[in-house]
């Protein structure tokens, strides 16, 4: 089990996944299941974009027995990406491995590999645009906490990659230890929803060049009756056109938009004030509580209730 470091790493992201290797090490029903290690290039003595002062093993010999190699992310990712020969390391060695995950913006050095090319994959909600622009072959999708597609798992944004290493675990060792793991560590074993309830609408961050001012039309007018004719008029298209050339840029109907909007208005209202449910429906266009509660529970997987005690101030 290996965990790949560099200067200018994310701290969280190495120190999570090796806390949930460590505690199923105590919680394991048989033995030491894992080993992890840190290892990086060059200077072994590397600072964490915190601070902290870490001390790695060197790399492998790209022949040694590995099971699980983890990229972990981190403001120097991009560095670690313009290095040829740690790219070719990580290339070769996680052909070695049985899996390989990142972490975080780790998925960028995953990429800079070719081994997102094809594969579903994930990373922080603010960078999942440019990782999709830096590496066209791989399919982006935004909202997920973590992603596995075949060998290769990619996590959300920082405590994300112990969401993923606690689904590693449960793949190793059964529920029951993950659980377990997750209960010693005061976490979810899957937490409710995507990356949608900390993040802004980025389902309709593809479509912002071209749809912006009906993005800002929207969020200006959400009280209001906001139907398709409606928008193909502050669009200035036919509604035929809006429709087809709005989800070729979002992959969403404009009226699956609208309530997106209204979703993440409704989210920082709960967040941010002490207004009742009823008049933030209200406020955002739902027309009723219950209505609010059905588009929560589709797009953030929560009430809106259960959100507000979560992320209310």
């Amino acid at each position: 089990m290996e965990v790949l470091a560099f200067p200018a790493v994310q701290l969280l992201d190495v120190a999570g996944p090796l806390q949930v290797f460590a505690t199923a090490n105590e919680r394991g029903a048989v033995g030491t299941p894992y080993a992890p290690r840190v290892i990086a290039a060059g200077d072994l003595g590397l600072t964490a974009s915190a601070g902290l002062r870490l001390v790695a093993d060197p790399l492998p010999d790209l022949d040694a027995p590995l099971d699980t190699l983890v990229i972990a992310g981190g403001p120097g990712v991009l560095a670690a990406c313009d290095d040829p020969a740690l790219v070719a390391w990580v290339r070769a060695r996680a052909a070695r491995a049985r899996r390989v995950a990142s972490v975080c913006t780790g998925a960028f050095l995953l990429g800079a590999t070719g081994l997102l090319d094809g594969r579903r994959a994930v990373t922080h909600w603010t960078q999942c645009a440019a990782l999709a622009r830096r590496y066209p072959l791989a399919r982006v999708e935004p909202d997920p906490i973590f992603v596995r597609d075949g060998p290769v798992w990619s996590s959300a944004g920082v405590t994300a990659g112990i969401d993923l290493t606690l689904a590693l675990v449960e793949e190793d060792l059964g529920r029951p230890v993950a659980l377990a793991v997750a209960r010693h560590l005061v976490v979810f074993l899957k937490r409710p929803g995507g990356q949608a309830q900390f993040s802004a609408a980025l389902a309709l961050q593809a479509g912002e060049e071209r749809f912006g001012a009906l993005h800002a039309f929207i969020a200006q007018n959400l009280s209001a009756a906001l139907s398709l004719p409606a928008l193909a008029a502050a669009a200035g298209m036919s509604e035929r056109s809006l429709s087809r050339n709005y989800r070729a840029a979002t992959g969403l109907t404009p009226t699956r938009a609208v309530e997106r909007l209204r979703v993440e208005a409704a989210r920082r209202l709960l967040a941010e004030t002490a207004q009742p449910v009823k008049r933030i429906a209200r406020t955002c266009g739902f027309g009723s509580e219950e209505t609010m509660r059905r588009s929560f529970l589709r797009h953030v997987a929560a009430t809106p209730q259960a959100y507000r005690a979560r992320f209310g101030g």
